[in-house]
């Protein structure tokens, strides 16, 4: 028997023994939820599993099949009928059994318990919204490595901060699944052509943008732009922006200056390392736009773009 209240010692030697296959059964608390590797554990019971929230099930459920050998958990009710939620819970942890379920569950969590303003205003810093970005990335670059080796090509997006709301409303997007697949879509992008196809489809799904999503939008462009010419980060703060180049960029300050001419805004180059150019805009378009439009012609491949790619 393992419980929390026991000595320290004492469960660490409890601990010990099943490990090493002293003992066969382990009859425990919670305690168990997290943080406990035994390979050799390949059946848990969890007792009244109606009264565990959907996070609590997955991470006992993890706790088997740690191993080559072939797992089983089961969840125990009573006889009774369970209340709504708790089967709800149950069946969904039940049909989500494969390789990488816990992001579904995650998301299925949030539809049961309510995501707060996770995704709302207060949290419109774009990827600030998921908290699932650093898993798809993770798991992204983790395939690509696999499959491509360590040369595998990487964008590195530009760290974008803007004063202006960039987020999708509940009005907007009323199903939470729906809002965090358009995030995750757009995080997981590293071309405009997708980003722009992305907006098609909003539009298509849910109607015209709002202001808040467009701006949602137009961060996703300039952060995928932004990794495309070498820059660290762009900083948007009402009529000025400051963007601030990676160490070893070389950008062709001739061509960076027409493209900002070109969308009316005054560049103030500061030659420091690193480098890093401050914006004001004099008229015309606003920041965003401006911005996007101009890092778009000094993309690598801008002259290529300007030829393949038709105009919608």
């Amino acid at each position: 028997v393992g419980h929390g209240q026991m000595k320290e010692r004492e469960l660490e030697e409890i601990m010990r023994q099943f490990v090493a296959g002293e003992i066969d059964v382990l009859v425990s608390t919670m305690i168990v939820e997290s943080g406990l590797d035994v390979p050799n554990a390949n059946t848990i019971f969890v007792n009244r599993s109606d009264t565990f929230g959907l996070a609590q099930l997955y991470q006992l459920r993890g706790r088997v099949g740690r191993s080559h050998r072939r797992a089983y958990c089961y969840l125990l009710v009573p006889d009774t009928t369970i209340d709504e939620d708790a089967n709800r819970r149950l069946k969904i942890l039940e049909h989500h059994t494969e390789l990488g379920a816990g992001y579904r569950i995650a998301l299925k969590d949030m539809e049961l318990r309510g995501a707060g303003n996770l995704l709302g205003p207060e949290q419109s810093g774009f990827v600030h919204a998921v908290g699932f970005d650093l898993y798809l990335r993770m798991l992204d670059e983790t395939v690509r490595r696999v499959m491509l080796g360590d040369n595998a090509p990487k964008l590195q997006p530009a760290d974008i901060s803007v004063d202006l709301p960039a987020f999708i409303p509940d009005e907007y997007v009323g199903s939470q699944e729906a809002k965090l697949d358009v995030y995750r879509r757009l995080t997981a992008a590293t071309d405009p052509e997708t980003i722009h196809q992305l907006r098609i489809e909003a539009r298509d799904r849910f109607g015209p943008l709002p202001p808040p999503v467009e701006g949602l939008f137009g961060v996703a462009s300039l952060r995928v732009l932004g990794g495309l010419s070498d820059i660290e980060s762009i900083l948007v703060r009402g009529n000025e922006a400051r963007i601030t180049f990676r160490e070893h960029a070389i950008p062709r300050m001739k061509g960076i200056s027409a493209a900002f001419h070109e969308v009316q805004f005054q560049a103030e180059v500061r030659r420091a390392q690193p480098l890093s150019i401050k914006l004001t805009r004099l008229g015309g378009a606003g920041l965003l736009e401006g911005l996007t439009r101009a890092l778009t012609t000094l993309r690598p491949d801008a002259a290529k773009q300007t030829q393949t790619t038709p105009r919608t």
